[in-house]
């Protein structure tokens, strides 16, 4: 059995093991200092800021003080919106292996888009056709939930 003192986790001690984030690629903390030098003029308070994320804990990620793990992905979106809208070149994908995780499909807003894109190149038959395939797809589903309950 290990000694219990001896293990660590990154829940624990955040940071503390960092050769195994950079065996996965790059983490968060070297993410954030990549990207904020291809940002010029702007700060990890600027980042915080415009990104919605509290300055110290921001700070916690990049000083690699605070766990990744569980950050919520739209804090990881927003961090990857906000370098876009400096000009940086990234991705939410670079953000979510950067800790440890597989970048989740589309969000609910990118979905809705690209079901109205498909919508509206379709011609007028096949448009009320896939809105009577999605009516019986809607009872489907809600008959399944009170079955369920």
């Amino acid at each position: 059995m290990p000694d219990p003192v001896s293990v660590t986790s990154h829940q624990n001690h955040p940071g503390e093991d960092v050769a195994e984030d950079l065996a996965r690629g790059e983490d968060l903390a070297a993410l954030l200092e990549r990207l904020l030098s291809q940002a010029e003029g702007k700060t990890q308070k600027d980042l915080a800021r415009e990104a919605g994320i509290s300055y110290q804990t921001l700070n916690a990620w990049a000083n690699r003080t605070r766990g990744t793990s569980r950050i919520d992905p739209d804090r990881l979106r927003a961090l990857a919106g906000t370098f876009r809208k400096w000009g940086v070149t990234t991705t939410p994908r670079e953000f979510f292996a950067a800790v440890g995780r597989p970048a989740p499909g589309p969000s609910n807003e990118e979905r809705e888009a690209r079901l109205l894109w498909f919508y509206r190149q379709l011609p007028d038959r096949q448009q009320r056709l896939l809105v009577e395939d999605a009516e019986v797809m809607f009872k489907v589903v809600r008959v399944g939930q009170s079955v369920g309950q």
